[in-house]
């Protein structure tokens, strides 16, 4: 069952809010991080958690770069993480608040999608995994909310297995059979949970 409404309305909104919530949340990790822990190693092997951040702040200018917008200046990921995070999740909040923004459309890898389609379904996505990612990383609560697990299967159901291996996760790790779900999720990504 789609998420997405014919007309873009209720989808801009709800993708606006979760957006704004797991943004947050990923923010909010990202201030917990002790200043000598930026070199540290992530659950991505070749990723410390500075490079992780690096990716996702990377990740969110592809998508602005998808509809013709240019990222605002801001610090250097190595400098500053936070304050770089917050500069480009502020820009992405505006444009997704924004309801003629929001529904701007883009022929890319996957077909066409609005600009909160891409948002939703790929920066979403790569919020709630790189934000366990970097909660493993350094000490923090890693648990993901049920119902975004189901939203992050469905959106890698879109892309296929060879895109998410190529982009964002290792070998299938196996799990047993009482695994949970986040569990299971996880295993499928390549980490060990």
């Amino acid at each position: 069952m789609s998420d997405y409404t014919t007309d873009g309305s209720t989808h801009m909104t709800s993708t606006a809010d979760r957006y704004r919530r797991l943004a947050a949340a990923f923010g909010a990790k990202l201030e917990r991080v002790g200043t000598g822990r930026w070199a540290d190693p992530t659950p991505c092997t070749e990723w410390s958690v500075a490079d992780l951040v690096g990716h996702v702040v990377a990740m969110h200018e592809v998508h602005l770069f998808q509809v013709d917008r240019r990222p605002l200046a801001r610090p250097d990921v190595e400098q500053d993480p936070v304050a770089a995070f917050a500069v480009i999740r502020d820009q992405v909040q505006g444009d997704l608040d924004d309801e003629v923004r929001a529904r701007e459309a883009y022929d890319g890898r996957f077909g066409r999608w609005t600009f909160a389609e891409g948002i939703d379904r790929s920066i979403c996505t790569e919020l709630v995994v790189h934000g366990w990612d970097l909660a493993r990383a350094t000490g923090q609560d890693d648990r993901i909310d049920p119902e975004e697990i189901r939203r992050v299967r469905a959106a890698l159901a879109i892309v296929g297995d060879d895109v998410v291996r190529g982009m964002m996760a290792g070998p299938q790790v196996t799990v047993g059979p009482l695994a949970d779900e986040q569990a299971r999720l996880l295993a499928y990504l390549g980490r060990r949970p």
